[in-house]
């Protein structure tokens, strides 16, 4: 037996329905870039060019409201692009919109570098990665279980 492409592997069972309305100053679509990409480009839906400088920080409309499932949620996450070239990153690293959200998707923007840099129209800004979400039910317990590796904190785990 071959091995199967995304393509071939990917059914309609696999799939869900994103509900986007589209607003008057959107400047695109949320878009796949390959058939392999787990998260769809978000673009700048701002009327004029947005200069960030150096440590500045915005909320750039992306000028569409979403529909997500029950049990769904969109990860704004950053483009890797962007932070390696230019160091424009995710206020909060990875934003969330909720199931129940029902205001326009805007992308909290930061300029990590020490370079002004301007966000035209219709620029791919982030990433949306739509997931399944799990509720937890909360328990409190006297004690949790003991493992190896304990209360060892950041690199605890290493050597380095």
């Amino acid at each position: 037996m071959g091995i199967k492409c995304w393509g071939e592997i990917m059914n309609e069972q696999d799939k869900i329905v994103l509900k986007i309305q589209k607003l008057e100053h959107c400047a695109g679509l949320p878009e796949y870039k390959t058939e392999g990409a787990a998260g769809m480009d978000l673009v700048a839906s701002c009327e004029d060019d947005i200069v960030l400088k150096s440590l500045e920080r915005f909320l750039v409309p992306t000028g569409i409201k979403i529909e997500l499932p029950h049990g769904y949620e969109a990860q704004i996450r950053p483009r890797s692009g962007l932070s390696i070239k230019h160091g424009i990153s995710l206020i909060n690293c990875v934003g969330t919109v909720d199931e129940d959200y029902r205001g326009e998707v805007k992308v909290g923007l930061v300029n990590l570098s020490a370079e002004t840099f301007t966000i035209k129209r219709g620029e791919r800004i982030a990433q949306m990665v739509i997931a399944k979400t799990t509720r937890a039910n909360i328990e409190i317990v006297p004690e949790l279980t003991e493992t190896i590796r304990g209360e060892g904190g950041f690199g605890s785990t290493g050597k380095n």
